[in-house]
């Protein structure tokens, strides 16, 4: 099992914050978002990392390679991370995981080790990790039938529909991977360069079963905006070690 972490994005919803930094090296509570999901993945026994970067990548590759010395990581360059999105980043990884199976991570979610084990302990070959709510035309959502098949998944979906939000932590196994890489590669020959990687998904969703994972019950947020990272110090972190 290999993870792999999308932080190749600029996040200029996030300025000044992150003009100098990446987002995923941002500090809470004395450690960076990095780090948290560092300890997510090594808690759950993954040594095999691929870092897919981008804007400031040398940061990345440095703090990672001084923090995490017993963890082999690759990398691989989103040379267009102005303007691309998830699915673009991903594509560039496609040699890292057609193959194999591995957990996928947004470079900006906080959340702590327990979700991740969660996702992990899943009997589904594809499980993504689901807050349950009502969300809003930010949130990537997902439509489920009463097994939590996902039937839908996409920010553009009616949120009365669908069961709630898809926060950026999921695990794929090798037997879909080829399918799934297929649909990242129609979707950069149809020149939809902003696509996010879910739109892949949700093209193959008919032919291999994606489920929701709840993880509603855990502390967890995406940070694009300043409002979410205020909130992911005064109302997600401190929930963490708490049930």
């Amino acid at each position: 099992m290999k993870a792999i972490i999308l932080v190749a994005g600029v996040s200029r919803r996030l300025y000044p914050l992150t003009e100098y930094h990446p987002k995923c090296l941002m500090e809470l509570g004395g450690r960076t978002i990095f780090d948290f999901q560092m300890e997510a993945i090594v808690a759950a026994g993954i040594r095999d990392v691929c870092l897919v970067v981008g804007y400031r990548r040398e940061q990345i590759i440095q703090h990672a390679e001084q923090r995490y010395p017993n963890v082999r990581f690759t990398y691989r360059i989103n040379h267009h991370f102005f303007e691309t999105n998830t699915a673009h980043s991903l594509w560039c990884a496609g040699d890292e995981f057609v193959n194999h199976d591995f957990v996928y991570l947004n470079g900006d979610v906080l959340f702590e080790p327990k979700l991740l084990a969660r996702v992990l302990e899943s009997p589904h070959p594809a499980a993504l990790a689901v807050e349950a709510k009502r969300c809003g035309e930010e949130e990537v959502k997902v439509i489920v039938d009463e097994d939590r098949r996902i039937h839908g998944i996409a920010k553009t979906l009616e949120p009365e529909k669908c069961l709630g939000e898809f926060i950026g932590v999921a695990r794929f196994c090798a037997p879909m991977n080829a399918g799934f890489y297929k649909a990242l590669d129609q979707l950069k020959a149809e020149g939809e360069r902003n696509a996010y990687f879910e739109a892949a998904l949700d093209r193959i969703a008919g032919e291999f079963p994606l489920h929701a994972v709840d993880v509603t019950d855990l502390p967890c947020i995406e940070i694009d905006f300043v409002s979410d990272y205020e909130s992911a110090r005064r109302n997600v972190l401190t929930r963490f070690g708490q049930g």
